[in-house]
């Protein structure tokens, strides 16, 4: 199914996008430091994704794409980064509008924070030879790090709205990765990984969730918080 990845993106988008001009959300007030947010996140996973790609240490299948491509990378794996974080920052919004005590407290989000953090460390001191583990695991202490100095407040409430955002993650990944479908739309080469899959999903790819939400999240914040600080002054 040639459309496959490109209508798992859109659906991914659709409603959160349709959502956004909702009166009480307006989210659609977001989407300049969305886009710039989103702009540097690229900057940063887009030449991961090229250099695995053409490493061969992850790939995709030509049967689920529509063929065009940039860099190695499919159009629809572009697009991932757009859409999918679009649609995770609009859930964590509109779940602190309906829910705004949806948080930890300081403590127990810098708790969390460490004790992650500790966690992935330990996995990369066994791991290093593994390039999705090591680059993974790195990327996601130092942001948590930070995060947790610069803007804590925001773990407080992301530690909650990301075990919401699991749900659609297993669906969306789960098929990407082969789940309910003939073949895998992604590839992985399991020498580069931990070889732990949750269903078909590689266990990093929770992490790499993690820090790509937390990435657009953390500079859509500052770039707003910027932006309230420029008008008012």
């Amino acid at each position: 199914m040639k459309y496959l990845y490109l209508l798992l993106n859109l659906g991914s988008i659709s409603i959160p996008f349709l959502y956004s001009f909702h009166p009480k959300l307006k989210f659609y007030k977001f989407w300049k430091a969305l886009a710039l947010a989103m702009l540097i996140t690229m900057l940063i996973f887009i030449p991961w994704d090229v250099i695995f790609t053409k490493n061969g240490f992850w790939g995709f299948n030509d049967d689920y794409f529509i063929g065009l491509k940039f860099l190695s990378l499919p159009l629809e794996e572009w697009l991932f980064f757009i859409c999918i974080p679009y649609a995770c920052v609009f859930t964590h919004y509109a779940l602190l509008h309906y829910f705004p005590n949806m948080k930890v407290s300081k403590a127990t989000a810098k708790w969390l924070s460490i004790l992650l953090s500790l966690l992935l460390i330990g996995i990369l001191v066994f791991n290093y030879n593994k390039w999705y583990t090591l680059i993974n695991y790195a990327f996601a202490i130092v942001l948590i790090q930070i995060v947790l100095k610069a803007n804590s407040k925001l773990l407080q409430h992301y530690y909650l709205t990301f075990l919401v955002m699991l749900i659609p993650f297993f669906i969306v990944n789960g098929i990407l990765t082969g789940s309910f479908i003939q073949d895998e739309v992604v590839w992985y080469n399991n020498t580069q990984n931990l070889g732990i899959r949750l269903f078909t999903i590689p266990v990093e790819d929770v992490i790499y969730a993690f820090s790509l939400i937390l990435c657009n999240l953390f500079l859509t914040e500052l770039f707003l918080k910027r932006t309230s600080t420029i008008s008012n002054s």
